[in-house]
């Protein structure tokens, strides 16, 4: 018996490919199918099932196209109801694989078909249990996601299943289990995930809050619904993606990838209304970039960026990326459903500066001349991380102004005004900076390096603990 994590840090998402005697089966599958197919002719093995535990919201899954090319069964808990040709499972019904067998259990509470998967070995002992967005290590699943597509379920409603779920299926379970959740930390489908990605049941026991055998319903109800982040935008157009079953992604690679000329490019711009999306570094993108352009970069959160910032899933699409890298660019787009890439800039930036077309800058200044510019000048500090890493610690005198809520931030910015922008670490906010500056804000300098090597920096007053203020806010001032 093999179980192999297939772990994709971009996503924080771990899909799962398990072998036993000639017969594979692939839990949460990403997009792209061929690692797969490639792995079990490497076993000198068929694929025979594939388990989805729910329909996800945070990525595009390939089950549909991985069935069309293996002929696997696609396994959905109860009450799945896909658009798609799918074995709907019992609670606690067996699938045989080789020599070992996995049990679907249904725990609805993150979605209703969320679903289990105990996974037995060839003596009937329990092994591991796939978990989906059910049970994730330190947290479980956020309760508000399904609701948004059903007017008949609450948040409330769907944590007090998930209460149940666990203590009727996963908690009676032995300890020496191995939980194989479906997220890491930096995925938006809970709040508190650890960076670990696997755990024993019986450690889980001890520190996940949600499985503190003490907790009454009522309070884990509590806990679970409060300090919920908005979820992305594109999270309800993956779930009708995934329960329609999404196109091939290999089609979408093959409109994606049109090489064009920076005349073409302009055209192409010109014609469609494209966003141009530029996914190379912070830094190397301030120096230069088309005009209009936003940046995104291919290093950091890219997906789950691209799906908040970018609130029409449809919306076409030209590439800027590293000479050869647009192919991972269309990638990581179509694994959240964006599969309107319509072109790339050939060659990258340098062929637009190699034809001297017009380009645009924007400052970016040290976190030491970030210093000498807030002594020396009324610059008001814009940060844009989230509420709670400004809550703990931040700047004296700085705006809170979170990259999640840009819309609300802009409104607020005087365009007349000069702001120093920052984050944690100068991902976020060049990607606030862009935008920004694509929208016509003309005086925002940023923070090479962010929160984290600005505090570094020797005499910069830093606040402990405080609660964020607001842009209109005037505790916020500079004194």
């Amino acid at each position: 018996m093999k179980i192999e994590q297939i772990y994709t840090g971009c996503l924080a998402q771990g899909a799962y490919y398990i072998e036993s005697n000639g017969e594979v089966a692939i839990i949460d599958p990403l997009r792209e199918t061929k690692s797969y197919i490639e792995q079990a002719t490497k076993d000198n093995a068929k694929i025979k099932y594939i388990f989805e535990t729910h329909f996800h919201a945070d990525f595009v899954s390939g089950h549909v196209d991985l069935a069309e090319k293996t002929g696997a069964t696609i396994i959905y808990g109860p009450t799945a109801q896909p658009d798609f040709n799918a074995h709907i499972a019992t609670d606690g019904e067996v699938f045989a694989l080789g020599n070992i067998t996995i049990t679907a259990l249904h725990t609805p509470g993150h979605t209703m078909e969320s679903t289990t998967y105990l996974l037995k070995d060839e003596n009937g002992k329990d092994v591991a249990i796939f978990t989906g967005d059910t049970l994730f290590i330190g947290d479980v699943g956020r309760p508000d996601l399904a609701q948004k597509l059903d007017s008949n379920l609450t948040q409330e409603m769907l944590a007090g299943y998930l209460f149940d779920s666990l203590r009727t299926k996963i908690m009676p379970l032995a300890d020496d289990i191995t939980v194989y959740p479906a997220h890491g930390a930096g995925s938006a489908c809970g709040k508190n995930m650890s960076k670990e990605t696997f755990d024993s049941l019986g450690h889980q026991k001890e520190v996940n809050y949600a499985l503190n055998p003490a907790l009454t319903k009522e309070e884990f109800i509590t806990e679970l619904t409060s300090g919920l982040m908005p979820p992305p935008f594109y999270f309800p157009e993956n779930v009708m993606i995934n329960k329609m079953g999404a196109e091939s992604l290999d089609d979408v690679k093959k409109r994606a990838k049109k090489a064009l000329t920076p005349d073409e490019f302009v055209q192409v711009a010109d014609e469609t209304g494209a966003l141009i999306l530029d996914v190379r570094d912070p830094q190397t993108f301030a120096a230069g970039f088309i005009p209009n352009s936003i940046n995104i970069g291919i290093k950091g959160q890219f997906a789950p960026w691209v799906g908040t910032l970018i609130t029409d899933i449809k919306q076409p699409i030209l590439i800027v990326a590293e000479d050869g890298g647009e192919d991972e660019a269309i990638t990581r787009l179509a694994r959240v459903g964006y599969d309107n890439t319509i072109g790339f800039l050939k060659g990258g930036f340098q062929t637009w500066l190699d034809t001297e077309k017009d380009f645009d800058e924007i400052v970016s200044v040290s976190p030491e001349e970030f210093a000498e510019l807030i002594d020396e000048t009324e610059l008001k500090v814009l940060d844009v991380r989230k509420p709670g890493e400004f809550s703990t610690s931040h700047v004296e005198g700085a705006i809170t102004a979170p990259l999640d809520f840009i819309n609300e931030s802009m409104k607020l910015i005087d365009p007349e005004e000069t702001y120093l922008v920052h984050c944690a670490g100068g991902y976020r906010s060049m990607i606030f900076t862009s935008i920004l500056r694509a929208r016509g804000f003309e005086n925002l300098i940023d923070v090479a390096g962010g929160f984290g090597k600005i505090k570094e920096v020797e005499g910069i007053k830093i606040v402990e603990g405080i609660s964020p203020c607001s842009l209109d806010s005037n505790s916020c001032s500079k004194s």
